[in-house]
């Protein structure tokens, strides 16, 4: 197995889910990059990295299109604009998608944690969402979620997830690392 100073989290380093992610990478001895942008706080400072006007850019996307996808409509606010861009950049960087929060009856993952997923999708990247509802991580496969337990096994690798992590959704995060990392 690879050493895991060879692995990167990215993640926004936000409450709940991915402040639970970059303490058990800083743990595990493994880099962390927490993409933001200029007026938005992040719980995790390490590896902050704040994204430009231009970098943002690069992630933008009809408010449409994330609305179908996500069978939800969302508000054109300029602050949800961003948030879904900066998930781009998180995305785009990880070859491995790993989110909690909550699936829903349509698939979709609920709150903005959905774009990532959906992204995740589209990129057809490895995808697993931990079902804080069901107690149980679930694996995007042949189009369907599958009952799973996952292992990071890319060296670059995306968490996020709900700020309303639960006790049950931060052990699940912590026997990920403890599965992918322990030799």
């Amino acid at each position: 197995m690879t050493s895991s100073d060879q692995f990167t989290l990215y993640s926004g380093g936000h409450r709940g889910t991915e402040a639970e992610f970059g303490r058990q990478a800083e743990q595990f001895g493994i880099h962390e990059v927490n993409y933001s942008f200029e007026g938005h706080q992040p719980v995790r400072e390490q590896g902050l990295t704040i994204l430009s006007p231009e970098d943002l850019k690069k992630g933008d996307i009809s408010m449409e299109i994330v609305s179908i996808r996500m069978n939800r409509k969302y508000s054109l606010t300029n602050k949800i604009r961003k948030v879904f861009q900066t998930i781009f950049h998180m995305v785009n960087s990880g070859l491995q998608v790993f989110a909690v929060g909550w699936i829903q009856p349509d698939r979709t993952v609920k709150g903005g944690t959905g774009w990532a997923v959906e992204l995740g999708k589209l990129f057809n990247r490895p995808l697993s969402v931990f079902d804080q509802d069901h107690n149980q991580w679930f694996t995007w496969k042949d189009n369907s979620w599958v009952k799973d337990q996952p292992k990071v096994e890319h060296q670059t690798f995306v968490g996020t997830g709900t700020r309303n992590l639960t006790e049950a959704g931060k052990q699940a995060i912590k026997d990920l690392f403890t599965r992918s990392f322990t030799v």
